[in-house]
């Protein structure tokens, strides 16, 4: 069985980014902190931890002062940096730019009145960053469904967290745009309230959509190695079984099964932004193992 490790998968730059920044503040000293999962992989989060990266939460900025303690690529709300000053604790600002550029636009048209309507995961690290530029008072959509509870009377601006997929967005983008028309029509208003729609998906989770699919076509088994707590993960995963659906998701190796591989002539192995290429060689190595054992056996 020939074995492929898909080429366009593993660490965006902005993860890249954030992990050179880890490993250099490492090498300056062994004592550092991450506020939150310095990634949504905990097979990495586990590497970096042998190097001395410590996982930490809001909670225990009081006990660290005069540490120095990472923002991770997610980012943070003003109100995290606020306390990190109060406590006496040293940021290292891992921030992807990307999700910085989405903070400072989101802040512009709060500033200007605007109501601001991101579409996420609410709970997810990255939004909670964005719903702090607007004092918590953006509205977090997830779907078709929520969008249509939003207050059409409101000049109105959608933005998204950077790894949502693309055609929901342009949904949700639709039915706010008609509800804001419909509103206008239906109270006979001279002007037309103002919506607009800014499309914030980072360019290297939309655009890895048709090459994954392509991918995952190409063979008879896919193996997708992501940790389960990562949001982009389970987008491309989604988007992987849909063209596959012999797709089966893994966070290591130690969860692969043999009945996967049966009959199959081929196999490939992809993984999250948020997967590391080692990680993946490591199941790629497993699956030979297996086939080499299941050889043995006959």
């Amino acid at each position: 069985m020939k074995i492929t490790v898909d080429q366009h998968s593993g660490f965006c730059w902005g993860v890249v980014r954030t992990i050179d920044i880890a490993e250099d503040e490492l090498k300056e000293s062994p004592e550092l902190y991450s506020l939150g999962p310095v990634i949504h992989n905990p097979m990495e989060t586990g590497r970096l931890r042998e190097k001395g990266l410590e996982t930490v939460g809001l909670d225990d900025l009081p006990r660290l002062r005069g540490k120095r303690v990472l923002i991770r690529a997610h980012g943070e709300p003003p109100s995290t940096y606020a306390a990190a000053r109060a406590h006496g604790v040293t940021i290292i600002d891992a921030t992807c730019p990307v999700v910085t550029k989405v903070q400072e636009r989101i802040r512009k048209f709060y500033e200007q009145g605007f109501q601001i309507v991101v579409f996420g995961k609410k709970d997810h690290a990255e939004v909670v960053g964005l719903l702090g530029q607007t004092n918590n008072e953006a509205v977090v959509v997830r779907n078709c469904a929520e969008a249509e509870q939003v207050d059409p009377s409101r000049k109105t601006v959608l933005f998204s967290q950077t790894t949502m997929d693309r055609e929901t967005f342009t949904a949700v983008a639709e039915v706010l745009r008609a509800r804001v028309r419909e509103f206008v029509v239906g109270t006979f208003e001279e002007s037309a309230i103002e919506f607009h729609a800014k499309d914030t998906i980072c360019g290297q989770v939309s655009g890895r959509d048709v090459k994954l699919r392509e991918f995952a076509r190409a063979n008879d088994v896919v193996v997708f190695v992501a940790g389960k707590s990562s949001s982009n993960g389970k987008v491309l995963f989604d988007i992987c079984r849909e063209a596959n659906p012999r797709t089966h998701f893994v966070e290591d190796e130690r969860e692969l099964q043999h009945a996967w591989f049966e009959g199959a002539s081929t196999a490939g192995i992809s993984g999250a932004t948020s997967t590391p290429r080692w990680l993946m060689e490591n199941v790629k190595n497993a699956i030979e193992q297996m086939q080499e054992k299941s050889v043995i056996a006959k």
